[in-house]
C-alpha cells in the first residue's frame, strides 16, 4: 500500500470516528472543550504511534487511547478538584453560550417533536452520564461501535468476561432509568 493511498485511509477512519468519539468524551467529561481535546490527543496518538499498523486494527487502538485519555483526564480533575477545594473557594461560573449553537434552526419542524425529542436526548444524555465509567465504556464500545467482546476487551484494557460483566449492567441501568421511551 502505497504512503498517499494509507494516509487518505487513516483520514477516512478518523473522520468516521471523530463525532462518535466527541459524545464519548463529551459524556465522559461533561465539558466540550475538553472533550475536544481529548478526542484530538487521541487521534494524534494513534497516527503518531499506530498509522503503520493493519487499518483492520486503528478502530479498538483508537479506541483504546481514546479511553486512556479520558481516565487521565478524570484522575487529573480529580487531583486538581481536591485541591482548589483546600485552597481556593468555589465561584460561581456562568457558562459561556456558543454563539453557534444560538442560532436559529432553519429546518422546520413541529415544535412538539423538538419538545420530545430534547428531552429523550436529554434523558438520554443523563443516563449515561450515571452508569458507572467502566459501564459507560463497554456500552460505547460494544453498542455505538458495534466493537464484539474481544474488541472492546482490547480497548477497555479487560478481560472479555468484564466486558461482559460491564455491558449487561450499562443495558440493564438504561432500561430501568429510559423506561418511559420503550415500544
Amino acid at each position: 500500500m502505497t504512503i498517499g493511498k494509507r494516509s487518505e485511509d487513516l483520514n477516512q477512519f478518523l473522520a468516521g470516528v471523530e463525532r462518535r468519539a466527541f459524545h464519548m468524551a463529551r459524556i465522559a467529561t461533561g465539558d466540550r472543550e475538553e472533550a475536544l481535546d481529548i478526542v484530538q490527543d487521541a487521534m494524534f496518538k494513534l497516527v503518531q504511534r499506530y498509522a503503520s499498523k493493519d487499518s483492520s486494527e486503528w478502530g479498538p487502538l483508537f479506541y483504546r487511547i481514546l479511553q486512556h485519555r479520558i481516565r487521565d483526564w478524570q484522575r487529573r480533575t480529580w487531583v486538581r478538584n481536591r485541591w482548589r477545594h483546600w485552597f481556593f473557594r468555589e465561584k460561581d461560573d456562568e457558562a459561556e453560550d456558543d454563539p453557534i449553537e444560538q442560532l436559529p434552526d432553519i429546518r422546520i419542524r413541529d415544535c412538539a417533536d423538538q419538545i420530545s425529542d430534547a428531552a429523550a436526548i436529554s434523558t438520554l444524555e443523563s443516563a449515561l452520564c450515571a452508569l458507572p465509567l467502566r459501564q459507560r465504556q463497554a456500552f460505547f464500545l460494544r453498542a455505538w461501535e458495534g466493537y464484539n467482546v474481544a474488541e472492546t476487551a482490547f480497548a477497555m484494557s479487560c478481560s472479555e468476561g468484564s466486558v461482559k460483566t460491564h455491558y449487561s449492567r450499562a443495558v440493564r441501568a438504561l432500561r430501568l432509568r429510559l423506561k418511559e421511551f420503550a415500544p
